[in-house]
């Protein structure tokens, strides 16, 4: 049975998906958006009892999840507190799809991370985190392939799935995004994630 902070973490990310649902900007751009996170809660639901992650993994996939309904809710070039921080800083753009690209490194991670420990796939922890690095740009090169796909495949209905306001460069800085987000991931929280590792695995 899963434990009452499961149970918290299950119930917000249900409210904020069933919320980003609810009249949004873009059906097809929020289908888009939240279908990471759709197919991330199939497979966490059928490895929960198998191989339950630690606490730390499963908040920041809530956390995730929360940033990738947002902008599918109002797409990532029309996020509201975003365009005030565009108007009142005098930005080019809105520039919430950076947030994105950000967690899309730092949140991701911690979750290599964690399955190279646990599955013992790399020993040396400076080969394992350069590799954790190298997997999360790669997803992010993945990513981004993804949306050049949808936005060919869908001409003009992919344009708010793009999110490219026109930044020409907007490509190779979200993968830039990704990797530093991945970098500061594991200097602020392998720590902390060694400790909820080593309880886990006393279990």
């Amino acid at each position: 049975m899963p434990g009452r902070y499961h149970i918290l973490l299950l119930t917000l990310f249900t409210i904020v998906l069933l919320w980003s649902g609810i009249g949004p900007k873009d059906q097809f751009t929020w289908f888009l958006e939240v279908l990471p996170a759709l197919i991330g809660f199939v497979v966490l639901a059928f490895t929960y009892k198998r191989f339950p992650l630690t606490d730390l993994a499963y908040t920041l996939i809530v956390i995730h999840t929360a940033i990738l309904a947002v902008g599918g809710h109002y797409t990532y070039a029309e996020v509201p507190l975003f365009d005030w921080v565009r108007d009142t800083f005098g930005q080019a753009r809105n520039n919430y799809d950076k947030v994105g690209h950000f967690a899309q490194g730092f949140i991701p991670a911690m979750i290599v991370r964690e399955l190279f420990i646990r599955k013992q796939v790399v020993p040396s922890p400076r080969w394992r985190n350069f590799l954790i690095v190298c997997v999360c740009l790669a997803f992010s090169a993945m990513y981004e392939f993804f949306e050049w796909g949808v936005a060919v495949g869908t001409g003009e209905a992919g344009d708010a799935f793009l999110g490219t306001q026109g930044y020409v460069w907007d490509t190779q800085s979200d993968m830039l995004y990704a990797t530093v987000g991945a970098i500061v991931s594991l200097v602020l929280l392998s720590k902390f994630h060694d400790r909820q590792l080593e309880k886990k695995l006393v279990k």
